[in-house]
């Protein structure tokens, strides 16, 4: 029971995490989105990891752990970890240069990412997350706890 109420809270973090995307995309601030973007995946996708019982490493991307661990998974999951491990590899990358720009190349986060790189972020993340609501659900008989 501990695992699940930890999950759920990922869970619950995620969706904050979704609102600030959200947010951060009406207002033009399309750095900040893929940096929202990234932590959601990586709260839905150690939600996921706990809700089956495995101990996830203390990493920004943890797509390998899913892959390896993917018979935990109901067949539905397993079908779409791929995706999700290609999702946080492509968004883990960007975690930092979204947050300070790449200096060494003189650029700010605003020059590095812009609307349709904030807009692929924010549906790839809501799959990924989407799906963590679903496992949740499907594991616990529940949605996002309060």
């Amino acid at each position: 029971m501990k695992m699940e109420k930890l999950a759920a809270d990922y869970i619950k973090r995620a969706r904050a995490r979704l609102v600030d995307a959200e947010a951060a995309y009406a207002r033009g601030d399309y750095p900040e989105v893929v940096r929202y973007c990234q932590e959601l995946v990586e709260l839905s996708l150690k939600a996921c990891l706990r809700l089956v019982g495995i101990e996830y490493p203390k990493t920004h991307h943890v797509g390998d752990v899913l892959k390896f661990h993917g018979e935990r998974f109901p067949e539905w999951f397993q079908a779409l970890v791929a995706d999700f491990d290609r999702i946080s590899a492509e968004l883990t990358i960007k975690r930092a240069p979204s947050m300070y720009g790449v200096e060494a190349v003189g650029k700010g986060p605003s020059e590095l990412f812009d609307e349709a790189e904030a807009s692929n972020s924010l549906k790839n993340a809501k799959h990924v997350f989407e799906n963590a609501v679903k496992l949740l659900h499907e594991k616990t008989g529940s949605g996002i706890l309060a």
